[in-house]
């Protein structure tokens, strides 16, 4: 899916700065990505997917640090019982200063 996104923003983008229409058919798209963006449905979407992300990614999680155990080097293993502690205690920002929630 990811590649698929990128192939379509890639076709979008060559597409705006390969046209010969100009800025009139510039301004469309921007007009046209900007409502889709602002769609509620899309935004929903989003959001859904991003969650479902983030609870494939906690299950994920569990698994890899029960199977792996003490068998990682010891600066992955500080960087882990990091996360778990940061987890644990709730915290609502990632390393990029982006929501969790």
């Amino acid at each position: 899916m990811r590649y698929r996104l990128t192939f379509v923003a890639g076709v979008v983008l060559g597409y705006v700065l390969g046209t010969r229409a100009g800025r009139e058919r510039y301004e469309q798209l921007k007009r046209s990505a900007q409502q889709l963006a602002q769609n509620p449905a899309v935004r929903n979407t989003a959001e859904t997917a991003a969650q479902q992300g983030r609870e494939f990614a906690g299950k994920a999680y569990h698994v890899v640090s029960d199977k792996v155990g003490d068998r990682m080097p010891d600066s992955v293993a500080h960087r882990v019982r990091t996360l778990r502690e940061r987890t644990a205690q709730g915290a609502g920002e990632d390393d990029w200063g982006t929501s969790n929630t």
